[in-house]
């Protein structure tokens, strides 16, 4: 699929309105600042090419990618970069879909912004949604570039409190009284999955981090734009702290569960140890009465059988109730 976006002078006033190119001549037609491109087709590839000269590899998005080439400059004046953007998965009707970093590649040519990736992000949605309501949000391809990364980082923001919401849910059932081995796993399953997306979000904020640094470096942004791209590095760093603060307190749960299924390991072990040790008089007392030797009062006795049992009952007994009232039995 294909989509230019352009910039109009009218109500919105710099506002930028997208539209679904179908032909050649569509795109012909069209004046852009930014061509989206989501998993586009060798056909639709070559439309680019012939309208602004600019031919895109087969190979611009793939994860195998060095990194010295993730940021580059070309003789002919095209600007490469290729960032990670982060989708935060859902559990849909459809089935649970991850949380994942999805490659998008960037190619800044003649003041035009290229954009090629295989998903739907929801940055992207978010900076179309606000381009259309802010007037003179966009004034050119780098800002739509810029207001991107910062979009980012807001989203990465907001992931982050939806983790911070979901591990204050987690503290909830981990710190009660009992926990049980099935609540239990069900706590570190979820641990797991909000500790895999805050790796992924400090993944995706290193990785923007990266981008507006070479942005700057390149000498491509005016001075409003450099200070724009210094705030969104600002806030970058404190996303950082942030999931560094994460990282603690999912290890902290994470110890917290392992050591309450300990717990209960040990109790289950207890009260083994109390059994064993409970049967050991009544053991001794068979084994004495199970000997061959020729004189044993109790054998001539009527009621030898059942003394015996009796004083086996009374061996089991004696060490239980001085085991509850320790209060080795809780």
């Amino acid at each position: 699929m294909l989509n230019v976006f352009t910039l109009d002078n009218g109500r919105l006033k710099g506002g930028l309105f997208q539209e679904e190119i179908e032909t050649a001549e569509d795109l012909a037609l069209s004046r852009p600042i930014w061509v989206d491109l989501e998993s586009p087709s060798v056909e639709e590839k070559g439309w680019i090419r012939d309208r602004f000269g600019l031919t895109i590899p087969e190979d611009i998005v793939d994860e195998d990618l060095e990194e010295s080439a993730r940021f580059y400059e070309e003789d002919n004046g095209e600007l490469h970069i290729r960032s990670d953007f982060l989708i935060e998965g859902s559990d849909d009707a459809d089935g649970a879909k991850p949380a994942r970093n999805v490659r998008v590649a960037f190619i800044l040519y003649n003041n035009v912004l290229f954009s090629v990736h295989n998903e739907d992000l929801p940055v992207f949605r978010l900076l179309r949604l606000r381009a259309r309501r802010i007037p003179a949000l966009i004034e050119d391809a780098k800002d739509v570039l810029l207001k991107l990364y910062d979009a980012d980082a807001e989203y990465s923001a907001d992931v982050l409190e939806g983790i911070y919401d979901k591990l204050e849910a987690v503290s909830a059932r981990v710190l009660k009284s009992d926990v049980t081995d099935a609540e239990a796993g069900e706590v570190l399953g979820s641990i797991a999955r909000e500790e895999d997306l805050n790796g992924r979000i400090r993944r995706n904020v290193m990785d923007t981090r990266r981008a507006v640094s070479f942005m700057m470096r390149s000498r491509m942004l005016n001075a409003e734009q450099f200070e724009e791209s210094r705030q969104i590095l600002r806030d970058i760093d404190s996303l950082d702290s942030h999931t560094a603060f994460l990282f603690d307190k999912i290890n902290f749960l994470m110890d917290a569960t392992v050591g309450f299924i300990n717990i209960n390991q040990n109790k289950i072990i207890k009260i083994f140890s109390v059994a064993s040790v409970a049967l050991l008089p009544p053991t001794l007392i068979a084994s004495i009465y199970g000997m061959n030797f020729k004189n044993m009062p109790e054998l001539e006795s009527e009621w030898g059988y059942p003394f015996a049992l009796v004083l086996m009952l009374l061996s089991v007994a004696a060490p239980f109730i001085y085991f509850r009232r320790k209060g080795w039995l809780k």
